[in-house]
């Protein structure tokens, strides 16, 4: 591990866990001010909906680009870059006067939370191994679950104080903490380890981990599971608000009790792994997964309670398949662990994008669609593992 000059070992480490939480933070935070955004920026609900669509779109795609470029230039300029990039475009969310300023920032929302979650991921393989990397992941994906639990709740408290911008401003500051943060940092990956080829062909380093099917069916089988949460985020507020008429605070409330539930899952995933293999531990997931979406379909309807009641066990799975997937996959890695890191959080978030666009389409009613979109993903991950044979 390269000595940090400014972090300590846990400063470290919640350093990386708060950039862990840029994604949730930068759309979970603002999901009660949808309809009051659609009025100020008289907008249709598709423009509305795009700024949630958008962030992820930009935020999976510089994954890929910034991954590689970390095993280029190293991760501290990447980071800070980042950082500054996701600041600026926050204050130009909160500062827009059109919809399509808005969407702009959250362009470079995207293009900034991304760079600094793949560098993130690549730190902690630089600078922890075995049994204390397995650690580290699973305390930054359990404490990750905060902002989650927290950015709902937060932006509905806003509300009563402030109009929709107070969320932005909000991660306007946050950003500023990051890239603060990010300045402090000693630079993780020596010099004679990066890559030294040209910076175009750095970009290219993505093929070779395309190339490897073992790499790549794992990471897609786990994938499949990434995008019934997203179908969810996408519905939530009109199953929550227009099906069983909560307020938005209320919504914010059930929205906070599903992410809290997911810091079970990271626990889980230690507990489980003292006793079961990785394909019995897959097989496991894969039960639960079914199991949930059929409550959805099924029960789920009889009310907010129910429906909470009927998504939490995927919620659970989702935490344990993270860190899971997260731990095969890196170490498959042995070189070029940035361009691996952008592998890892890019492919997850395309499915999830997709899982998004799936969720809003014309159901016959949200609820139903969410418990499909469960149960297909499922079914693929299965297949997907069978074409595997073993983990």
């Amino acid at each position: 591990m390269v000595r940090q000059k400014y972090l300590s070992v846990p400063a470290l480490i919640a350093s990386i866990t708060f950039m862990n939480m840029y994604p949730p933070f930068s759309t979970d935070m603002y999901l009660p001010a949808l309809p009051e955004m659609g009025k100020f920026f008289v907008a249709s609900e598709f423009l509305i909906g795009l700024t949630l669509t958008i962030f992820f779109l930009m935020f999976a795609v510089s994954i890929v680009i910034f991954g590689p470029l970390s095993d280029k230039y190293g991760r501290r300029p990447i980071l800070i870059f980042g950082s500054a990039i996701y600041t600026l475009a926050s204050l130009t969310c909160a500062m827009s006067t059109d919809i399509y300023i808005m969407l702009a920032g959250r362009f470079f929302q995207g293009v900034g939370s991304g760079a600094v979650i793949t560098v993130a991921t690549a730190i902690i393989k630089d600078c922890f191994r075995g049994k204390l990397m397995t650690k580290i992941l699973v305390i930054t994906q359990a404490l990750g679950v905060i902002a989650p639990m927290a950015a709902p709740i937060i932006g509905g408290i806003l509300l009563n104080f402030t109009d929709w911008r107070g969320a932005f401003y909000l991660l306007t500051a946050i950003g500023t903490i990051n890239l603060i943060l990010s300045c402090l940092l000693t630079e993780t990956l020596p010099k004679e380890q990066r890559y030294s080829g040209a910076v175009f062909d750095a970009l290219f380093l993505i093929a070779q981990f395309v190339k490897q099917r073992q790499f790549m069916f794992i990471l897609i089988m786990f994938a499949f599971l990434s995008m019934p949460f997203m179908a969810y985020l996408s519905v939530s507020s009109f199953v929550y608000i227009e099906n069983f008429k909560l307020t938005a605070q209320e919504y914010s409330y059930f929205f906070a009790a599903n992410a809290a539930a997911s810091a079970l899952g990271p626990m889980i995933y230690l507990r489980l792994k003292k006793f079961l293999s990785n394909d019995n531990l897959i097989k496991f997931c894969f039960i639960v997964a079914g199991i949930s979406g059929a409550l959805v379909i099924l029960p789920g309807h009889l009310n907010a309670w129910a429906f909470l009641l009927s998504f939490l066990p995927f919620t659970v799975i989702g935490t344990v398949v993270r860190p899971f997937a997260m731990e095969i996959l890196l170490n498959r890695a042995k070189e070029n662990v940035g361009t691996a890191s952008s592998m890892i959080n890019f492919v997850p978030n395309l499915f999830g994008s997709v899982g998004m666009a799936l969720g809003t389409l014309p159901w016959f009613d949200f609820i139903s669609g969410l418990g499909i979109i469960i149960l297909s993903a499922t079914v693929c991950s299965v297949l997907m593992y069978r074409v595997l044979g073993k983990i």
